[in-house]
């Protein structure tokens, strides 16, 4: 699932080995609506320098997914991130973005030019 959510950059951590091919980046960013949340994302191998470009308080879109998985019977939620954008930057190309984040109620929705291809 691909969701965008626009926040200010609160934290960003360092670049963590987890094996030798594979490494992760963590930080966090706060929302910006009547009750903050402070929300967690997770960049992984070559994207991990891609908040490299921003500075702690910078207003940011991330577009990320959605990850879930069961490991002996506990089960865990990843917020993977895959592209950071300044807020108010529009050099990426038109629908990129599968869903949005709805400004007034904050909550996501479908954006309405998202292709579906399948039967149900």
């Amino acid at each position: 699932m691909a969701f965008n959510i626009s926040g200010k950059l609160h934290k960003k951590f360092e670049i963590e080995s987890k094996t030798a091919n594979f490494q992760t980046r963590e930080f966090v960013i706060q929302s910006q609506e009547q009750y903050p949340q402070m929300i967690k994302f997770q960049l992984t191998q070559d994207r991990c320098s891609i908040v490299d470009n921003f500075n702690e308080g910078d207003v940011i879109n991330v577009f990320f997914d959605l990850k879930g998985r069961e490991w002996n019977d506990k089960y865990f939620t990843n917020l993977q991130a895959w592209k950071i954008e300044k807020e108010g930057d529009s050099s990426s190309p038109a629908g990129e973005s599968l869903v949005n984040q709805d400004e007034s109620s904050g909550q996501f929705s479908k954006s309405s030019d998202s292709f579906d291809d399948l039967p149900f």
